[in-house]
């Protein structure tokens, strides 16, 4: 069975690289769109500097970046609010933000009570 390509919107991975920032602006959702038409940050600006250089282990802090195709089979370290989680970008990101790869919340998982939480935890010997 043959891998299926990628298209965005009826477009390829090469033929979205070939369109201008307005251009691929048109395609994605009107959210991302309003953000485009109203330029980069200027930390943006910084990230999409170095994407282009291809500079190895790119961190951010940018999470509203709206990842775009020339960003495609690179990783960057994406800031959680207290560690940096390292993201591959593949070509069904485009469009999307970079945090919504980098979860800021943790599952919590409980464990069993402590000493001092129960009455029957009382009688209990202290080690």
């Amino acid at each position: 069975m043959a891998k299926k390509e990628f298209t965005y919107r009826g477009k390829t991975l090469e033929e979205l690289k070939k369109l201008s920032i307005e251009q691929f602006a048109e395609l994605i959702p009107a959210r991302e769109r309003r953000s485009l038409k109203r330029g980069f940050t200027e930390q943006q600006k910084i990230l999409l500097i170095k994407i282009r250089k291809k500079e190895q282990n790119i961190k951010t802090h940018c999470r509203n970046m709206i990842i775009l195709p020339e960003m495609a089979d690179t990783s960057l370290d994406i800031h959680d609010g207290k560690n940096f989680i390292k993201v591959r970008i593949t070509t069904e990101m485009i469009g999307h933000r970079l945090g919504e790869f980098a979860l800021t919340r943790k599952k919590i998982s409980h464990s069993a009570p402590g000493i001092g939480a129960t009455r029957s935890s009382a009688s209990l010997s202290v080690k």
